[in-house]
């Protein structure tokens, strides 16, 4: 059966939240680190009864996601302009921005060196840049994805269909049960160690797709320094 979405209110605030039903006796609610809130809920279940048992646990879903908020990504506020640090791969770089007869990011000792034909035109330097980070981004995570694909007993189990590089407003990465591996293009500038977590977590998913104890188990067996990983992320890129 297909997913429904339904929401209620609770107090000044409104739950969305996604209903799966299966063949199964009990109702399961799950607040996922993107903040959604998933419901696994017996096929013969009243859309009254489940919204009933939503609002008796809306208290418990709005501090999860309260919890999980903190570790969102944040894109602080860029002005793409000479000596305006930015980050790559863990590590701050100044930005050298320079006129020139063509267009060209570049690293040139020790800067994202920008030559340009338009070097006072800041929204031209920004596509520039973040042209320059895709492309980076797309690479470098291609190569990652098939090195962290080792770690599993079964490489091939773990291969995703496609890769997709994209910026994402509140998750730094998603597995789709269809085998779409969608990484946050903003994840480029986190160290390597912090991109394999989350490429390793993703790729996790492909054989559990949820946050359930087996997920973990599986995700501690194949990086068991995942959490120190995950907290590196977090403190650096917030």
């Amino acid at each position: 059966m297909s997913v429904e979405l339904r929401q209620i209110d609770y107090g000044s605030h409104k739950i969305v939240f996604a209903v799966d039903r299966r063949d199964r006796r009990t109702l399961e609610i799950a607040v996922e680190p993107d903040l959604s809130v998933a419901i696994a809920a017996p096929e013969c279940a009243a859309s009254e009864d489940i919204d009933a048992k939503v609002k008796k646990r809306a208290a418990w879903i709005l501090k999860q996601q309260a919890f999980f908020r903190q570790f969102l990504p944040r894109t602080p506020e860029r002005h793409f302009i000479a000596g305006e640090t930015h980050l790559y791969l863990g590590r701050q770089y100044r930005l050298k921005v320079r006129p020139g007869l063509i267009d060209r990011v570049r690293f040139f000792r020790g800067y994202i060196d920008i030559e340009t034909i338009r070097p006072k035109t800041t929204p031209h330097i920004r596509d520039m840049v973040q042209a320059w980070y895709r492309e980076r981004a797309k690479i470098k995570f291609e190569d990652r994805l098939q090195l962290n694909r080792e770690r599993f007993a079964s490489p091939d189990a773990v291969n995703p269909k496609v890769l997709v590089v994209r910026k994402l407003s509140q998750r730094w990465g998603s597995m789709s049960s269809a085998g779409r591996l969608v990484l946050n293009t903003r994840l480029i500038e986190a160290p390597v160690d912090a991109i394999d977590y989350v490429i390793t977590h993703e790729l996790c998913h492909m054989i559990y797709p949820h946050h359930g104890p087996v997920f973990f188990d599986l995700l501690a067996e194949v990086m068991p320094d995942w959490e120190s990983r995950k907290e590196k992320l977090e403190r650096l890129m917030a």
